[in-house]
């Protein structure tokens, strides 16, 4: 699958590896892609990464998403667009309490499927979870769109997310519930020291 990956920060090319080492096609998307040729795979514009991927990840940093993707909306439309930006202040509170980041990329991008996932865990994890932490945990999606979710779910477990790993939380509101666990994600932080652990859904066995 071709996949075109808008943000050349850490969580980019941790995407970017994973997708690469399972045999799809990257290519970055930056504002300066002369300013990226440090990168180890092709640094197009935003507007030629879009236009080259069948899916393309949202990685931008905090604040970039709602000045850029909706200038993208030809290129993306019909596509999916895998979220994972989130956008928070210097103080690190996020700025969209009440409607979430991919809500409002939904509404800007109406041809566009936006599926949410990837922002609940450090960039360190999302490509390789289980080289990474000893126990198989919980990733989330959310998203309108069915088939959309169907290939974000592909690509997730290529990256050794298993289906059972992989919890479909409902429709794109669902994703206020994913950026909200960004407060729960730095608090865990500053307890714990570091930035390299996720939460694991246990449920109670069957009777």
């Amino acid at each position: 699958m071709r996949i075109g990956i808008l943000g050349t920060g850490n969580v980019g090319k941790a995407v970017a590896a994973g997708a690469a080492a399972a045999g799809h096609e990257v290519v970055f998307g930056s504002r300066d892609p002369d300013s990226r040729k440090d990168l180890d795979h092709p640094v197009l514009t935003q507007q030629e990464a879009a236009a080259h991927g069948e899916l393309v990840i949202n990685a931008l940093g905090s604040g970039a998403s709602l000045d850029t993707l909706p200038g993208l909306a030809a290129q993306l439309d019909g596509k999916v667009l895998l979220d994972i930006a989130i956008d928070l202040t210097p103080a690190m509170d996020l700025i969209h309490l009440d409607v979430s980041l991919a809500e409002q990329l939904q509404t800007a991008l109406p041809g566009t499927r936006v599926v949410k996932t990837f922002c609940t865990v450090d960039s360190a994890i999302m490509a390789h979870p289980l080289k990474t932490l000893d126990t198989p945990t919980t990733i989330f999606l959310s998203g309108e769109d069915a088939a959309a979710k169907t290939t974000v779910g592909s690509l997730l477990e290529d990256f050794g997310w298993a289906p059972e790993q992989q919890l479909d939380l409902g429709g794109i509101a669902t994703a206020r519930a994913q950026e909200h666990m960004a407060l729960m994600f730095v608090a865990v932080a500053g307890a714990v020291g570091g930035h390299v652990f996720n939460f694991s859904l246990v449920t109670p066995r069957a009777a």
